[in-house]
């Protein structure tokens, strides 16, 4: 009896992320989430620049690549063209909160019917390894070799806490990947966005804190640390918006 199978909804490409990189887990408990829900056949997915550019050769529905920041703008077109599509961004950090952070505040204060993948490693990873909007006060980095000054570069962008102000969204949860508990959490979470867009509820985004070994120059053991030391006490996890919860 199997009782542990490659989610249908993942395909057989072999991934290019690098080793210890956690956008494989995440990748998975969307597939997953799609092979239970059962919404494979009509989902979309949206990919746009950054680690998560090729995206459209992991996941067996429909993928569009986007420019850089705007797949929260594609999303909305593709829903809005037909209500039946279950439509998805999978974004990183970069991508989200620096030159797409109009297509995420706006869609969401539309309570758009989509659902966000936000992945929140702290750093611009296709790239070389840039400060991120991100990026932890202190943080060294390719282009903060001394740390991240707030002084000069201010804070880092809490895209939950700030999306949580507005009236619009429908469910707004952070979650991490780097153990098996939080692993579980995650997925539960990505289920709720999806199962809150078949149900017509509105703008759903799940961040999710992962590790980034090679930009971090860390093992993949010390990586999944860091997040538990550095981020997660900089990044609570938790609930910030559902407001199902409060009918």
């Amino acid at each position: 009896m199997i009782v542990f199978d490659k989610p249908h909804a993942l395909s057989d490409a072999p991934l290019h992320y690098c080793p210890g990189c956690t956008h494989g887990i995440v990748h998975r408990l969307v597939a997953e989430v799609m092979d239970e829900l059962g919404i494979e056949g009509r989902a979309i997915g949206i990919a746009p620049v950054g680690c998560s550019v090729m995206a459209y050769d992991y996941f067996n529905c429909d993928m569009i690549e986007a420019a850089h920041g705007r797949a929260p703008a594609v999303a909305t077109g593709v829903k809005r063209s037909d209500p039946n599509n279950i439509v998805f961004t999978y974004q990183g950090d970069g991508d989200l909160a620096s030159i797409g952070m109009a297509e995420t505040v706006h869609s969401a204060a539309r309570n758009e019917n989509i659902t966000v993948i936000f992945i929140n490693n702290a750093i611009y990873g296709m790239t070389g390894g840039q400060m991120a909007p991100t990026s932890l006060p202190g943080q060294v980095t390719q282009t903060s070799p001394y740390g991240r000054d707030v002084s000069l570069c201010g804070y880092p962008i809490k895209v939950c806490e700030m999306l949580s102000q507005l009236d619009g969204p429908e469910y707004l949860e952070r979650v991490a990947v780097n153990n098996v508990k939080n692993v579980k959490n995650a997925k539960k979470a990505i289920k709720k966005a999806f199962e809150n867009q078949v149900n017509g509820k509105g703008f759903s985004l799940v961040e999710v804190i992962s590790s980034c070994p090679t930009n971090w120059g860390m093992t993949p053991a010390k990586a999944l640390a860091w997040i538990d030391e550095k981020m997660i006490p900089y990044y609570p996890l938790g609930v910030y918006k559902d407001r199902s919860a409060n009918q």
